[in-house]
């Protein structure tokens, strides 16, 4: 097998393990701030949680139903901007998003996020990969409204 197939191989592990066991799953009681997102086109609907602790991220959650790349981005996104602030999280936003559109490979500060950079290659699917990290942009601005991925 070629170092690409192998990458690619890898790279599909890490989604699914994600999409299966996903990380910071279920909701905060105490959140200070709150967003939901649902894209009408995949079906995905999420619940996002944080608790702040000034302007940084001290615990993130998420609920919901999804596809394997969105349940998959909300687990490794949660795991990531964790500890974060809220510049620090548009930041990885920004970045996510120009991989998954495919503005930029990510290089090498992509990371685990990384996984994601062959979802350019499927736009409907550009939808499922950004749900949560658009969710997370209203949350952390406070909005505590339904995000759509048709707006």
């Amino acid at each position: 097998m070629d170092e690409l197939n192998q990458l690619n191989e890898l790279y599909q592990e890490v989604i699914l393990d994600h999409y299966r066991r996903p990380r910071n799953f279920g909701t905060i009681e105490e959140a200070d701030r709150r967003a939901m997102g649902h894209n009408p086109l995949c079906g995905d609907r999420l619940a996002l949680a944080l608790k702040m602790k000034g302007d940084v991220i001290e615990d993130i959650r998420f609920q919901g139903a999804g596809c394997a790349i969105s349940t998959a981005s909300a687990s490794m996104m949660s795991d990531g901007v964790k500890g974060k602030t809220h510049a620090e999280a548009e930041a990885m936003f920004e970045k996510f998003h120009a991989l998954v559109t495919g503005k930029s490979n990510g290089g090498a500060d992509a990371g685990k996020f990384a996984a994601f950079a062959g979802v350019s290659a499927f736009p409907v699917r550009v939808k499922c990969a950004t749900l949560a990290w658009h969710t997370l942009k209203a949350a952390l601005e406070g909005m505590n409204k339904t995000i759509s991925t048709e707006d």
